[in-house]
């Protein structure tokens, strides 16, 4: 078992979910229950998967909840660029926030493969 609080990753995604929460503080009110949610949502979803996947009792289902984690963040890339689309978000905020978010996956995925190769 593995604990989520040392990984780098699960660091960098609550570091993330806090820069969005306030990002999205700024949305229109109207969209509070729309794409304020979904992205929110998402966001959660990285941090929350990987926890869950570490408090699982196999690596084998770690893999699986570290690919949902990585789903949600793909997820909340596209919905920063709606949000982005929609000028909710400037360019420089949608570049902060997608480098963060592509930090993450690569972390995500190369963690993934080790636990992967440590499978075989």
């Amino acid at each position: 078992m593995h604990n989520f609080k040392e990984l780098k990753f699960w660091q960098k995604a609550r570091i993330l979910t806090k820069s969005t929460y306030l990002v999205t503080d700024k949305f229109p009110k109207e969209e509070r229950f729309g794409l304020t949610n979904q992205i929110r949502r998402s966001i959660v979803s990285v941090s929350s998967n990987i926890a869950e996947g570490c408090g699982r009792g196999t690596d084998k289902e770690l893999i699986r909840f570290l690919d949902i984690a990585q789903g949600s963040a793909c997820e909340l890339e596209s919905q920063l660029i709606l949000a982005y689309d929609l000028e909710f978000i400037d360019e420089q905020e949608l570049n902060y926030l997608s480098r963060e978010i592509d930090e993450i996956q690569k972390m995500l995925f190369s963690f993934r493969r080790k636990l992967v190769k440590e499978l075989k």
